[in-house]
């Protein structure tokens, strides 16, 4: 009998685990685990008035604020029959974008390139691979000024409130951002090849694939929701199909849709929405001779590449336009539930709340992509491990390769942490 145990898995957001029992050849036990502390947002905001939601639950992750600022105060205004204005919806999708940037450049290059070019980090990669270092920090700070200067910070953003924004970017901040998405486009493109370059293992899953089917100008914050497997859910009927379970091993929710194992993420939206991405994004998938739908997880990496380009592409395409103050509408509480879905980087993230006639809350609900996607990493994990097993494959490599299609998922198990100390014990 042999274990293997991967705690404090680092390279990815937050703090999880794996447990791998081993008996002979065969793999006996697989367990993924947040170990993060219970947080209890979803009780927190219970009892709060609608205009403190916002900026309570953007606290459940700092790289994914805006989504969750986003999904919040959608859901809210769901709830009380609030509409919004083109220019709010605008200015929200580019939040949404700007967070997508800055998230898919922290992964590719800080998390999961160092292990397709034999490195432990980022830094130890950085004398030889100084020009991909300087690019990813670029795209991150671009990432960022967007949110600061639409948002009002970096995290946590405060200027998009219940009903509109408190303050607009000038003539002057657009034509700024524009000229800053016009200068990223190469290195955005010049991601996506070389990641194209980075051949993973060989690896099919048989799993459903669920993302958001784009609507008008917002497609990151709005639509019906899909699955590659032909379901067309509306987003207030999530419940119908979405089923969430707790393990006794972990204090993260595990999900299954329609009794099945599902993903979420950038390989989801490419996979359900390949005829969406921009011409330059499409001529970079088209260059990689890749055959739609793409069942091998460890693709995610080279999808949130060409999301990259894509997003870049909407970004500027998007700031195309004459923003000015619309002032806030005067808002009377009513009862309702309201719910909104929207893809944050890692995938779909659903905001669903209950508002009395006071304008507090009194039911909440809230799925993280990650949680939509821990079943499918335990189940990818058990199936590599199995097939590596098979190819009598060393320890070592086991190891990385698990490692790798964690990571692979971009998991966000709550914030930043430091990665696996590994133990190995045979009986």
């Amino acid at each position: 009998m042999a274990s293997i145990d991967l705690h404090h898995i680092c390279k990815v957001e937050g703090h999880g685990s794996l447990h791998v029992e081993i008996n002979g050849s065969k793999l006996t036990r697989c367990e993924l685990k947040v170990v993060e502390g219970a947080r209890f947002f979803e009780g927190l905001v219970k009892g709060k008035r609608y205009d403190d939601i916002q900026e309570i639950t953007s606290r459940i992750c700092g790289i994914c604020s805006c989504a969750h600022t986003v999904s919040c105060l959608q859901a809210i205004e769901n709830a009380m029959g609030i509409k919004v204005s083109e220019q709010t919806r605008r200015l929200r999708e580019l939040l949404s974008i700007a967070e997508r940037i800055r998230s898919h450049a922290t992964h590719l290059y800080f998390l999961s390139l160092p292990d397709y070019l034999g490195f432990e980090s980022a830094l130890a990669m950085a004398g030889k691979y100084k020009k991909e270092v300087l690019t990813a920090l670029h795209l991150m700070k671009l990432g960022n000024n967007m949110v600061q200067l639409i948002g009002g910070k970096e995290m946590h953003p405060f200027t998009s409130v219940v009903g509109g924004f408190t303050h607009v970017p000038d003539k002057k901040t657009v034509d700024y951002l524009r000229k800053e998405l016009k200068k990223a486009l190469p290195e955005a493109i010049a991601t996506a090849m070389l990641f194209m370059k980075l051949k993973p293992p060989g690896f099919v899953t048989d799993m459903d694939f669920i993302s958001l089917n784009p609507e008008k100008e917002a497609p990151l914050i709005s639509g019906e929701i899909i699955t590659l497997s032909g379901l067309k859910i509306k987003p207030a009927d999530y419940t119908n199909y979405i089923d969430e379970e707790v393990m006794p091993y972990s204090i993260g929710k595990f999900s299954k849709l329609k009794g099945k194992t599902f993903c979420a993420g950038a390989i989801a939206r490419v996979n359900n929405n390949y005829k969406n991405l921009s011409k330059k994004a499409k001529k970079i998938f088209e260059q990689a001779k890749l055959k739609l739908p793409l069942t091998n997880p460890f693709y995610n990496n080279f999808c949130q590449a060409v999301e990259l380009v894509h997003w870049i592409e909407q970004g500027h395409a998007l700031l195309n336009y004459h923003f000015k103050f619309e002032g806030l509408p005067m808002i009377t509480a009513r009862t309702g539930r309201g719910v909104s879905a929207v893809e944050a980087p890692r995938g779909i993230l659903f905001h669903d709340y209950t508002i009395n006639d006071k304008g507090f809350v009194e039911k909440c609900n809230i799925i993280t992509p990650t949680a939509q996607n821990l079943r499918a990493i335990e189940a990818n994990v058990k199936q590599l491990v199995e097939q590596m097993l098979g190819k009598k494959k060393s320890k070592e490599q086991i190891i990385l390769e698990t490692e790798k299609l964690i990571r692979a998922y971009d998991p966000c198990f709550s914030c930043s942490a430091h990665f696996l100390k590994v133990s190995w014990k045979r009986k």
